[in-house]
């Protein structure tokens, strides 16, 4: 029997109403009600804001975090992982001890070796190597934790986002920056805690659940903001409505809201009016900590960034600008890392010269601002993929003049910076043909774990209570990697 949503919410309604008013002096919605008469009572406001800054249980030396996501996975063999006995086997065919039990995306049989085009060269006092596709990163050597020995279990891009960012490889979960903000709070009530901003166009393959709140309250849920246009779409008053109308509906909405809440004590209720009153902030402050024609002419040229218009460099500003207001997790995504070479766009010599000539430069701008203005010490800066690329040619693209490599869930690079992690550190090891990792393999719930641990919180005791069980990011795994801490 299918019964309506709305007819089925009412009903549950009328129930809860009914026990309410008949069950008696010492009924459970009596207690209920008295928990909350009490409450207002000793003066706490029933609409207290749900991200008011909070302490996490000991001091974190990560504050807020700006996490720089290159959807589709870049391909790490050609930018951080040097291999020269690859680059000198390239066009052998792949081993088979390598192939025996696997599957890949997109590859079968037996695919031929490949060998990066790229020159590399070491670089910063710890001798990093880097390859000339980022030549920008060069220059944040000593800023930046590299991890060499990152892993994954999924090669497929929706369940791997989703792995990373919400600790499952399925929807429903909540994200990090959700985590985040309901652990911490914000240290700006008229701006969300949550930022997500998008580039190039497309969504990531994991879609909005990676920055969804899942179970959570969705006041904890990412914003998606613009940098062109609207930065919030439906955040402005429709047409013929002014400030003071605005204004006298939001208050008859809350009181409607309040009274629902002093009756049922949903937490979603709660959550409804802080929504309504963030959004209505959010008209006057988000659209000028949007604009980012305020800088200087000199940072937007460090960054490559173009006031009134929209891509990854413009991002990277807003990300600086939305900390130093107090915003507690800014998610940037960037589409267009599937360097599989199917086309030109997706190959790893000028797709991938391309590619990152649009990013790293405002990335190593954004890294080297936040150090200038004292913000990198207590600001997390991340950059990576959700997994690796294989160290032979894709399956599809193997007679092609364009070179392209398919998914790779055993090895991936990624790197911080800020946030108490070590500074020109560089950390793991996979072998000589890249194919495993041979020394200090970390898992994505061990990364969820450590930059937890950074922000102040045990990744296992932040947790949300649903359906009887207490979950967390990191489900029952992980462990913090404390040689990557300062």
């Amino acid at each position: 029997m299918h019964i309506d949503p709305l007819h089925h919410e009412q009903l549950q309604a009328d129930t809860r109403r009914q026990f309410l008013k008949t069950g008696g002096q010492f009924s459970l919605g009596s207690i209920a009600l008295g928990s909350l008469l009490s409450r207002e009572s000793r003066g706490q406001d029933l609409t207290l804001n749900p991200l008011s800054p909070k302490h996490p249980p000991r001091f974190g030396k990560a504050k807020n975090v700006i996490y720089l996501h290159m959807s589709g996975a870049p391909p790490h063999l050609d930018i951080f992982d040097y291999k020269p006995e690859l680059v000198k086997r390239d066009g052998e065919d792949c081993p088979d001890s390598f192939l025996e039990g696997r599957r890949f995306a997109f590859t079968s049989g037996v695919p031929k070796l490949m060998g990066t085009p790229r020159q590399y060269e070491r670089y910063g006092k710890a001798g990093m190597w880097m390859s000339d596709a980022c030549p920008n990163f060069h220059a944040i050597a000593d800023d930046i934790t590299l991890v060499r020995s990152m892993y994954t279990d999924q090669f497929n891009h929706a369940p791997a986002e989703l792995l990373l960012f919400t600790g499952s490889p399925r929807q429903g979960r909540p994200s990090m920056g959700s985590w985040v903000t309901y652990g911490l709070g914000s240290e700006n009530e008229n701006l969300p805690g949550f930022v997500v901003l998008n580039s190039s166009g497309t969504q990531p393959s994991g879609g909005q659940s990676c920055w969804g709140s899942g179970f959570i309250p969705s006041v904890y849920q990412g914003v998606q903001c613009r940098s062109k246009g609207d930065p919030v779409l439906f955040a402005s008053d429709p047409a013929g409505m002014t400030r003071d109308l605005r204004r006298k509906t939001l208050d008859a909405l809350r009181d409607l809201n309040e009274t629902q809440a002093k009756e049922f004590g949903h937490p979603e209720t709660l959550t409804r009016i802080a929504q309504y009153e963030l959004a209505f902030r959010m008209q006057t402050s988000v659209p000028e900590v949007m604009d980012i024609s305020r800088e200087s002419a000199a940072t937007i040229e460090a960054y490559g960034a173009e006031p009134g218009g929209a891509s990854f460099a413009n991002n990277c500003l807003l990300a600086r600008r939305l900390v130093e207001q107090g915003v507690r997790f800014v998610h940037l995504f960037d589409w267009g890392w599937d360097f599989h070479g199917t086309a030109a766009a997706t190959g790893i010599t000028d797709g991938l010269t391309n590619k990152m000539a649009a990013t790293d430069k405002p990335v190593a701008a954004l890294i080297s601002d936040l150090k200038a203005r004292g913000l990198l010490d207590e600001t997390l800066v991340v950059w990576g993929g959700e997994f690796g690329r294989t160290p032979f040619r894709e399956g599809r693209t193997a007679k092609s003049s364009i070179l392209g490599r398919d998914h790779y869930p055993d090895c991936f690079c990624l790197f911080m910076a800020g946030g108490g992690f070590k500074a020109g550190y560089d950390y793991g090891q996979t072998d000589e043909l890249g194919f495993k990792i041979v020394e200090n393999k970390v898992h994505v719930h061990d990364f969820q774990a450590t930059v937890m641990h950074q922000l102040g919180f045990d990744h296992e005791k932040l947790t949300y209570r649903f359906q009887g069980r207490d979950f967390r990011l990191t489900d029952i795994h992980g462990q913090v990697v404390r040689d990557l801490l300062a």
